[in-house]
């Protein structure tokens, strides 16, 4: 066997080195020097960087290209690592640079306006620093009766659209003819909003509207209905604009249920309710928690409805309508802050003991969709 061609044409860059311990040529220090097992010419038992044994007459060492700049660039040029290498070699993703713009949103429009009505609902119109906005709120009794008339309102409202939403979810599981105009028809209340949602229900509900009169005509009635500009007119009002929320929250939630648990069951011999108790209602619980978390503060927080539907100034008075009050009629900024912040807290404690119950129900994977 012939020697390999010392002058052929190696695979990385040879920088000639003094045979006398001076600096390799282009600023190369040792520590560039790479492990020499592969290269012809230097000895097999070199362990790594920073170690080179040389052969008998040969005046160069190899070194890794990368290390002494650029690959293909002239000796000595640093290597220039991009502003996005250097920020990960920090910890830092610049990929969150895009949450940027959403949290200038959150906190010009939710944090500031909190903080800034908090602080404002401890300094009384009075005078001074302290909690007299909310002792003035708990010591008149017709202000606290707010909160149990918006309870009344908010918690019947979110019941009854979870409940009324998980039947005609589960129904329009399956593919039938008319499927999607029935969706269709179930999601337009969305689109309407509050005053057309109220102003529909006083043409159709009022004592003049098209029910009152229908059931004088056929004698069923001797008196119109009262069914708006009171409690039930809101009540309605609140179910007609929820539903579709939840309808759509629920509807999500089955999907994400695998139909094969279903048909197991069935070839186990479950019927139809058995199947819906022992399987899908477990499965879809969690869902049915964050739905009537999502339609309980919607409806918590009603306004239009109790004003254009109700009795604003007896059975439909909300917490809402007080805080509007205080702020637009009474001009008292410290006690509206007061009032929306108990409105926030009572809001919190329902959530908190839903997320509670919901801790104890089942949170492992439903081998669906999603």
């Amino acid at each position: 066997m012939t020697a390999p061609d010392e002058g052929a044409a190696a695979p990385r860059r040879a920088i000639p080195e003094a045979l006398d311990g001076s600096e390799p040529a282009g600023g190369v220090t040792p520590s560039h020097v790479i492990s020499a097992g592969a290269v012809p010419g230097l000895s097999r038992g070199s362990t790594g960087v920073g170690e080179v044994t040389p052969s008998v007459g040969e005046g160069s060492a190899w070194v890794e290209g990368d290390s002494a700049g650029v690959r293909g660039s002239p000796a000595g040029t640093p290597a220039r690592s991009s502003l996005r290498h250097r920020l990960a070699d920090r910890g830092i993703d610049t990929g969150l640079l895009l949450m940027a713009p959403a949290l200038v949103f959150v906190i010009l429009l939710f944090i500031y306006p909190f903080l800034y009505g908090l602080a404002l609902s401890f300094r009384p119109k009075s005078g001074g620093v302290g909690f007299g906005s909310y002792a003035a709120f708990f010591s008149d009794s017709y202000q606290v009766g707010t909160i149990w008339k918006t309870m009344r309102l908010a918690l019947p409202a979110a019941l009854f659209n979870v409940l009324a939403s998980i039947p005609i979810s589960y129904k329009l599981r399956g593919k039938f003819r008319g499927k999607r105009t029935l969706s269709t028809l179930l999601v337009i209340p969305i689109s309407l909003g509050t005053v057309v949602t109220a102003q529909g229900l006083l043409n159709f509900l009022g004592r003049s509207g098209w029910l009152n009169r229908f059931l004088l005509a056929i004698g069923a009635v001797d008196k119109p209905v009262a069914l708006v500009n009171n409690y039930w007119g809101v009540l309605f009002s609140l179910i007609i604009t929820g539903f579709p929320f939840a309808f759509l929250l629920i509807s999500s939630y089955l999907s994400g249920i695998d139909p094969s648990l279903e048909k197991a069951a069935a070839l186990m011999g479950a019927n139809w309710w058995q199947r819906f108790v022992k399987i899908i209602l477990p499965l879809l619980a969690p869902g049915l928690a964050t739905t009537f978390m999502l339609t309980f503060v919607l409806a918590f927080s009603v306004f239009p409805s109790a004003t254009l539907v109700g009795d604003p100034a007896g059975s439909t008075r909300v917490i809402s309508l007080a805080a509007y009050q205080a702020f637009a009629e009474k001009f008292d900024y410290s006690q509206a802050s007061a009032i929306a912040i108990l409105m926030g807290l009572i809001e919190l404690i329902v959530l908190g003991i839903v997320m509670a119950w919901r801790t104890t129900l089942y949170r492992g994977s439903t081998g669906g969709k999603g």
